[in-house]
């Protein structure tokens, strides 16, 4: 169904008091020059009061959100390396559109989205501001809104931004203090040893000549990922959970499809993830630590043994990496540089390096602006040449897994959903 919006011109708001002004140093991991991007999502909510009210709602509560995260409303230095608390705010758009969101059925089918019209637009050329945070609300025909969010990753991890979703939903719903108090503590790690990222050359990277295309995959909650698990536990003694199992589905049976066309071919193929540290560093970080704080896990297999590997025997291959990954985490945060290995978040680019991305514990699916946790939240859309997938939630009321994946050419699509759906039938 087509539809348009009716966007405000956007504004700035503010802190709804004074806060400090000065200059706060960002983290080593924050620093990461891969992080010197925007995320972007939309999140889908029932209605919090009649038509206007989730604007003026979610505003005073962002404006009284920006007082204990102040440097959320500051503006991040040329080098990246520091947060100048400025107090400017954050940028914020209200937005109308003239259907309901029962006539788009609340946007389950993410394929329907149009992003562009529901994401804020960045005011930086014709604004002169450049914020760290960007939302838009836009409110349907009496049945819900949208927020559009874009943040700034060298602030804050998907923990950080979801911890300051919520504190602005508790606000909205007139809870202070704070469940959580924000905690910069930024400075968790030692200086790097090795030269800065801006010593060392760029990484050379030639653009695939290859073009992906999404798939939503819809994994409900039922006894095929109960009993692969219990058959994980009889053969390994240990548990696992449901994030490894649909890891390991994906990667073996993704590299089956695009193996397909090369049956004779044995490639080097790998599995990115990336770990929350919290609790590696010494002491373990405090709760309401916002910042970013994770490592990559990256498991190695040959695209022979992966095809013919049972599902037990691929969730073993990733346990045994995240079991390396104290070491790893330590060998980086002491050395700066991955001296081992190379640089741990530089991957390599390509077909055969699968991204994969864990949205279900990150706390978006907790935020509540008055009315309940979100109908869903779904994450803007992948990149055409970086296969990535991205484990989310179906949306409520159901129960599952909503594999979203910008990771193969269409050519090699219709395989990879057969194959997935012979594992997890419907």
């Amino acid at each position: 169904m087509e539809f348009s919006v009716t966007k405000s011109n956007g504004s700035l708001v503010a802190p709804s008091e004074p806060t400090p002004s000065t200059t706060l140093d960002l983290s080593r991991i924050d620093r990461l020059p891969v992080l010197r991007c925007n995320a972007r999502t939309l999140h889908v909510f029932e209605p919090i009061g009649p038509r206007g009210a989730a604007g003026s709602t979610i505003r005073e509560a962002l404006s009284k959100a920006l007082v204990p995260y102040y440097p959320l409303a500051g503006r991040l230095s040329s080098d990246g390396s520091t947060i100048n608390c400025t107090g400017d705010g954050v940028w914020f758009v209200e937005t109308t559109a003239d259907c309901s969101l029962h006539s788009v059925d609340y946007f389950k089918d993410v394929t329907t989205i149009p992003f562009d019209d529901l994401l804020p637009l960045h005011p930086h050329e014709d604004q002169g501001v450049d914020p760290l945070v960007l939302m838009q609300i836009t409110e349907f025909e009496g049945d819900g809104f949208v927020m559009g969010l874009t943040f700034c990753h060298t602030i804050c991890d998907g923990l950080g931004a979801a911890q300051f979703l919520n504190a602005i939903g508790e606000f909205a719903r007139y809870i202070n203090p704070l469940t959580v108090t924000p905690v910069w503590h930024r400075n968790f790690l030692p200086p790097p040893q090795l030269p800065p990222p801006t010593a060392l050359p760029p990484p050379h990277f030639t653009l695939p000549d290859y073009q992906l295309v999404q798939a939503n995959i819809d994994i409900p909650f039922d006894d095929r990922i109960t009993r692969l698990k219990h058959e994980f536990t009889k053969q390994s003694l240990k548990n696992c959970s449901t994030f490894e199992i649909i890891a390991a589905v994906l990667w073996r049976n993704r590299t089956r499809s695009i193996s397909l066309d090369k049956e004779n071919e044995n490639r080097e193929m790998k599995l990115v993830f990336f770990a929350n540290c919290r609790r590696l560093v010494a002491p373990p970080l405090p709760e309401g630590f916002y910042g970013n704080c994770f490592f990559p896990v990256t498991i190695t297999a040959s695209s022979e043994r992966l095809k013919r590997a049972p599902i037990v025997e691929v969730v073993r291959m990733i346990q045994e990496a995240k079991g390396n990954l104290p070491e790893e985490f330590s060998d980086w945060a002491e050395g700066g540089g991955g001296r081992k290995t190379g640089d741990p978040f530089a991957p390599p680019l390509g077909y055969d390096t699968l991204f994969l991305s864990e949205w279900g514990r990150l706390g978006f699916n907790e935020v509540d602006y008055g009315n309940g946790p979100p109908v869903h939240v779904v994450p803007m859309q992948g990149s055409p040449v970086i296969p990535v997938a991205i484990v989310g939630g179906l949306p409520r009321p159901e129960k599952g897994v909503r594999l979203m994946t910008w990771c193969v050419q269409n050519h090699h699509l219709q395989g990879l959903v057969d194959s997935i759906a012979s594992v997890f039938p419907h």
